[in-house]
């Protein structure tokens, strides 16, 4: 990479910035410090702990960041659903700590006005539907709270839903999951496909009225892990309208990473860690084991095959850039943390990418997304009230 590409990357950055699909920063302040901004200071230097701070997000191009109110999927029931509104809490008190900063975006006309204003857009982002415990009321409070996408599962399957890296349980969207799908439709709420199977991303492109998003996986033809998206998913995007968001997680986009992962995981379990905890001894030993086991290195040149290939197979319209900072331990050379995105536009800048489809990539096809499924929940509330179906109802009896 020449200085003369990273120089085009940063100046189209300025006027385009990413829209990033996923971080994970909240609940890496919930596990490292209860989520006290005072024993954490964002304004200042964080990299011996974090991805992300404030101004390595403006030095990375960053204009607009979906927050992940991310739960583990072993907190179930009402437990998921308090600890999903904490994170929530986190993301709003986080904006009013920083208000020179960040602005609050909950449509795309406030992203659009935070760019104007220089500010950061923060949209937040539910990963995973144990956030709801089987409730569309719930579903429709985390709308009103300002989550404006839903994941529809984590790592594990739901009653209502498969998960990628689960064993299929209902073959893709039961009844009850489809209802799910229905409703966020009529809330303007994004039906986000990362983490879900297959069959469960064929069922819901069947179901939804609106564009759907991927908010950090990449391409399945590059990386044959189940968390990434197969290519007959991403052929249907120009027709569904969404967006696929490349993540940057090494075992999802370099297959020579994905056997070195399962290892490094048994490594953490077998010390009594989970294996996404972010906690300061269990980052230690993480890098323990890759100091004893030296990992596979995934660059910003692996990210850019997973986006070349998408591009090929699912258009420029419908691709974007979901990095999972603060969710995984690793990352690729280069995308060290948030500040690390020229890197990447200035690689493909340098395959010949244009700077109108790099505008695409980064900021307009994210921001085109939410607005058209803003319009779809207008054209749906006229006609459509809220749903109070149960999965009871739906499912069965048994299936909660």
């Amino acid at each position: 990479m020449t200085s003369e590409l990273f120089d085009r990357a940063l100046a189209l950055l300025r006027d385009t910035p990413v829209v990033d699909g996923h971080n994970d920063l909240p609940w890496a302040m919930r596990e490292q410090v209860g989520y006290d901004l005072d024993a954490i200071n964002l304004t200042a230097d964080q990299r011996a702990r974090l991805h992300t701070d404030l101004d390595r997000l403006r030095a990375g191009g960053v204009g607009a960041q979906f927050w992940s109110v991310y739960v583990r999927s072993d907190l179930a029931g009402d437990h998921a659903v308090s600890a999903t509104l904490e994170q929530i809490d986190f993301v709003r008190t986080l904006t009013e700590r920083y208000p020179d900063r960040l602005r609050l975006a909950l449509d795309a006309d406030d992203m659009e006005a935070a760019r104007a204003e220089g500010r950061i857009a923060s949209l937040m982002g539910a990963e995973g539907g144990h956030s709801i415990d089987c409730s569309l009321a719930t579903l429709r409070a985390l709308y009103q709270l300002g989550v404006r996408y839903m994941t529809l599962t984590h790592n594990d399957n739901l009653p209502w839903a498969d998960s990628a890296t689960d064993k299929p349980a209902v073959g893709g969207l039961t009844r009850f999951g489809e209802e799910v799908v229905r409703e966020m439709n009529r809330l303007g709420m994004l039906v986000d496909l990362s983490h879900v199977s297959a069959d469960t991303m064929r069922d819901a492109l069947r179901v939804t009225q609106a564009p759907v998003l991927f908010s950090h996986s990449s391409a399945r033809g590059v990386c044959d892990h189940p968390r990434n998206v197969p290519d007959d998913v991403l052929a249907q995007l120009p027709d569904n309208g969404g967006v696929a968001m490349a993540t940057f997680v090494p075992k999802f986009i370099l297959p020579a990473a994905i056997e070195w992962t399962v290892a490094a995981d048994e490594n953490m379990r077998a010390h009594g860690f989970h294996p996404l905890e972010a906690t300061p001894a269990a980052m230690d030993r993480q890098r323990a084991f890759e100091a004893a086991h030296p990992r596979p290195e995934a660059t910003a040149a692996t990210v850019a095959d997973h986006l070349d290939h998408m591009r090929a197979v699912a258009g420029i319209d419908h691709i974007g850039i979901g990095g999972d900072f603060d969710g995984t331990a690793f990352l690729p050379a280069g995308l060290d943390d948030v500040s690390g995105y020229p890197n990447l536009i200035a690689e493909l800048l340098g395959r010949g990418w244009s700077e109108a489809d790099l505008a695409k990539l980064t900021w307009h096809n994210a921001v085109r997304v939410l607005r058209e499924a803003e319009s779809v929940a207008r054209t749906l509330r006229r006609t459509r009230r809220p749903s109070i179906a149960t999965i009871e109802q739906l499912d069965g009896p048994q299936a909660h």
